[in-house]
């Protein structure tokens, strides 16, 4: 099906998203390839960073979106679900999948560009972090790296702006132990 027809609103102007799954936002970018390129979906938690879910495909179609979404649904379900305005997350199939679960659609809005502000700060993480540094011989093989990357982003990488803490500790309301016992690092 095509993408779908009409206005969707920007339910993030002059929001103060203060705790997770009150937002969620989505996006895609290309990955480099020793031969061609892959596309890259995360959906991101907008309080705390977590990455949800991702997903890798060598095709710019919605399939491996709605996958990533699948995914992070199962995991809970968000108030609010912004992305831009691509094919992929315009999709009846998208939109109708988040509509399903009583998720409120948004989408940037013509001018705002902060409202995927934290995705492409991500990928310029992800970029410079990892898939800069390495030479993926497939698509298979970026997966693998980028894996891992993931999982230290999530729960290894410290984040100045939520307080020297964790995408996984905001997400999951953990404090480190070495904040919980006063200690200094």
């Amino acid at each position: 099906m095509g993408p779908i027809i009409g206005f969707i609103p920007t339910f993030l102007k002059g929001l103060r998203v203060d705790r997770p799954d009150q937002a969620w936002c989505a996006d895609v970018t290309y990955v480099r390839l020793a031969h061609g390129f892959a596309y890259l979906v995360v959906i991101m938690d907008w309080h705390s960073r977590y990455v949800l879910s991702w997903e890798l495909a060598t095709t710019l179609d919605k399939a491996f979106c709605l996958e990533a979404l699948e995914t992070a649904l199962r995991i809970t379900t968000p108030e609010i679900f912004n992305t831009d305005q691509g094919p992929q997350f315009t999709s009846r199939e998208f939109t109708g999948r988040l509509e399903a679960e009583g998720v409120r659609v948004s989408m940037d809005g013509r001018g705002r560009v902060y409202d995927n502000i934290f995705l492409e700060r991500l990928w310029r993480t992800v970029k410079y972090e990892e898939v800069y540094l390495h030479e993926y011989l497939s698509a298979g093989d970026a997966r693998r790296h980028l894996a891992e990357y993931f999982r230290f982003y999530n729960e290894e990488r410290l984040h100045e702006t939520l307080g020297y803490r964790t995408p996984h500790e905001v997400y999951f309301d953990r404090t480190p132990e070495w904040a919980a016992s006063g200690a200094v690092v």
